[in-house]
């Protein structure tokens, strides 16, 4: 039970920062694409695109971010009990690694890519998501640890 009631929480808060990271940053590549090739984008556009976009992209990408943290960091954890002196830093990583993988996986296989705001410096943005996830997750799992010494 302590996963549903400690662990399940802490991810989903993780997922659901990392997840808005990465929508945001996608639709701001979009925008700044528009804006270079001369369309007048306002604030309020900008909003509304980022919005539309966050919802429209929970159900695909959202799902895909989620599979790919949660198995990123199931292995940490376990690598964590060995190595726990790095903790963060590994988290870190393991976010970062978990996006390079789906976003290279997907255009790979399916010779597209999935996130259009995942071209050129949108590519080290989405990893920067990853990293802010990673990040995020060891921070919770360390007070959550602290607070409840948490088995993990």
């Amino acid at each position: 039970m302590p996963f549903l009631t400690r662990i399940l929480p802490l991810f989903l808060v993780s997922w659901l920062l990392t997840f808005t990271l990465a929508s945001l940053f996608h639709s701001q590549y979009v925008v700044n694409q528009l804006v270079n090739v001369g369309v007048v984008v306002g604030f309020s556009d900008r909003a509304s695109l980022t919005l539309d976009d966050w919802l429209g992209l929970l159900p695909t990408y959202g799902a895909i971010i989620a599979v790919a943290l949660a198995i990123a960091f199931f292995v940490t954890v376990k690598l964590n009990k060995k190595i726990q002196k790095y903790s963060t830093q590994l988290f870190v990583i393991a976010g970062i690694v978990a996006f390079a993988i789906v976003l290279i996986a997907i255009e790979s296989i399916m010779n597209i890519h999935i996130i259009a705001g995942a071209r050129g410096w949108g590519f080290y943005m989405q990893l920067l998501a990853g990293a802010v996830g990673g990040y995020t997750f060891s921070q919770l799992i360390k007070t959550a640890s602290n607070s409840k010494k948490l088995d993990v």
